[in-house]
């Protein structure tokens, strides 16, 4: 069959689902209670339904009453006895894969469930409108005439107990679709390679004779893997390698501070960004218009969603709150509700609603990836846009970077402490630094109030990485590629400390 009419015909079948969409665009807090009656229903005879009594739940007030916030920590016990073969322990299908994760920072890993629902009716159902959004704002695409470039994690499927485990994307690609692998490069034995720096090597072999595309993965490592690409066949930019390239789809971590880097080897102003929103609990949100940096947030993936502000986070006046009574440009953390068993889980996000009809969010940091020492509450969206805006300026660029406070000792003030690794080294690092201070300032008014005429924090202190430092420092952790990432902010001095050490 001529690929022309592959193209046509899937992207036929794709943009069925707008209408479906539409649904949950027009009614979605009605979507939401229906979805959360459902996960209730399900799940009535399951070890925690019994113990909360989900047959007798009938509204959002009583669920919110009986059922407590968790963090991994507190679902862990029930978690590890499904690990260990027991099922309908937290919810009503046999769970057999976990998405192992050590966080950003926590070196203990984590394993999440993700049931046989979560893989159909979320991640990949995901995977699927992504591309069905994409491709009904671009009718003039030939995404199907070639193949997408993916970048995952770098673990392999491990067995216990009959239940399997290993990076989420690992997970996806041993469940992919015939669809989804047919249309993918490199191939799934490559894709699953263990060792980062083997892996890539792999990759670039297997992928730079392709029509490729499009391709997907985290900014900052598909940033390495096109950087190594450009090595390898000597050429300039990745369109004289794959002169079909039409867009990226990315996720994980901010943009903006990749941005610039991106329109050096992809200079053409018709090529696309397309952002998700995803995370081994769950596909939650895609960018649903051309040229924007919102996401609209999906409705009916089987997460029930709540919200706590981050002006009460981890306090004792802590509130919750539904879809229904978010507000605009406030910070929240997530908590969701899953169709694996997930329930009222803190996933340790955090988000801004930039609209209330429809709802589009923008993620701008962690709960425990801020800066609170002095009551700045400076998040990893200030920081990002700050750094963007400062190369711009200089005309430099950024690889990585980490923030820490520098705490006030005796009459001493305090102040951050920032370790940067430039690929471009600024000409004047201070001009560097006032632009960041500033910008900093006009993007956070917390922080503007504790740097007026120094009165809580002096200005911020720069230390120039040496080449590779972030690379080395997650190579010797054993955390390079695909999901793992560097700690940009903390209330503790440690990562700086360590990355000081090695600079």
């Amino acid at each position: 069959m001529p690929l022309s009419i592959i193209n046509s015909f899937a992207s036929w079948v794709l943009k069925q689902r707008i209408h479906q969409i539409e649904l949950f665009l027009k009614y979605p807090n009605e979507v939401q209670e229906e979805l959360l009656h459902n996960l209730l229903m399900a799940s009535e005879n399951t070890v925690i339904g019994k113990k909360y009594d989900f047959e007798s739940i009938n509204s959002y007030q009583t669920f919110a009453e009986r059922v407590p916030i968790a963090s991994y920590e507190e679902l862990q016990p029930l978690i590890e006895r499904t690990r260990q073969g027991e099922q309908g322990v937290f919810w009503e299908s046999p769970i057999k894969w976990f998405a192992k994760s050590s966080g950003t920072t926590n070196a203990k890993s984590k394993f999440i469930p993700v049931s046989n629902e979560a893989l159909e009716d979320c991640h990949y159902k995901g995977s699927k409108d992504l591309l069905c959004l994409y491709l009904n704002n671009n009718e003039d695409s030939e995404l199907f005439l070639g193949k997408s470039l993916r970048l995952g994690g770098s673990s392999q499927i491990y067995e216990n107990n009959n239940t399997f485990f290993g990076d989420l994307s690992a997970i996806l690609i041993e469940n992919m679709p015939i669809w989804a692998e047919f249309s993918s490069t490199p191939s799934s034995k490559t894709s699953l390679m263990s060792e980062w720096e083997t892996k890539i090597a792999a990759i670039i072999n297997e992928t730079k004779n392709e029509n490729v595309t499009s391709f997907a993965g985290v900014p900052s490592w598909m940033l390495v893997l096109m950087n190594k690409v450009l090595e390898n066949t000597g050429k300039q930019s990745l369109l004289e390698l794959w002169p079909n390239l039409e867009v990226y789809f990315h996720g994980g971590v901010s943009f903006s501070p990749y941005k610039e880097q991106y329109k050096k080897i992809l200079p053409s102003k018709d090529f696309r960004y397309y952002e998700i929103y995803n995370a081994s609990e769950g596909f939650f949100a895609i960018q649903d218009l051309n040229n924007s940096s919102d996401l609209l947030l999906m409705l009916d993936y089987g997460i029930f969603y709540e919200f706590i502000p981050m002006d009460t986070f981890g306090t004792p006046d802590q509130k919750v709150v539904r879809l229904a009574d978010v507000e605009l440009n406030k910070n929240y953390a997530i908590v969701i509700t899953t169709n694996s068993g997930l329930w009222r889980y803190l996933i340790g996000d955090t988000v801004r609603f930039t609209s209330l009809n429809p709802y589009r969010i923008r993620v701008t940091g962690r709960t425990k990836h801020h800066i609170n020492v002095f009551g700045e509450e400076l998040m990893v969206e200030n920081t990002d846009q700050a750094i963007a805006k400062a190369c711009q300026i200089t005309q430099t660029e950024v690889i990585d970077y980490t923030v820490a406070p520098i705490f006030m000792q005796d009459k001493e003030k305090g102040a951050h402490e920032w370790m940067i690794e430039f690929k471009q080294k600024p000409a004047d690092v201070g001009l560097f630094q006032k632009v960041l201070d500033e910008t900093l300032q006009t993007l956070n008014s917390d922080y503007e109030a504790k740097r007026y005429n120094n009165m809580t924090l002096n200005p911020l202190v720069i230390n120039v990485a040496r080449e590779n430092l972030f690379y080395d420092w997650l190579k010797e952790r054993d955390k390079l590629g695909g999901q793992h990432k560097i700690p940009r902010l903390s209330n503790q001095r440690d990562y700086l400390e360590q990355l000081k050490e090695m600079c």
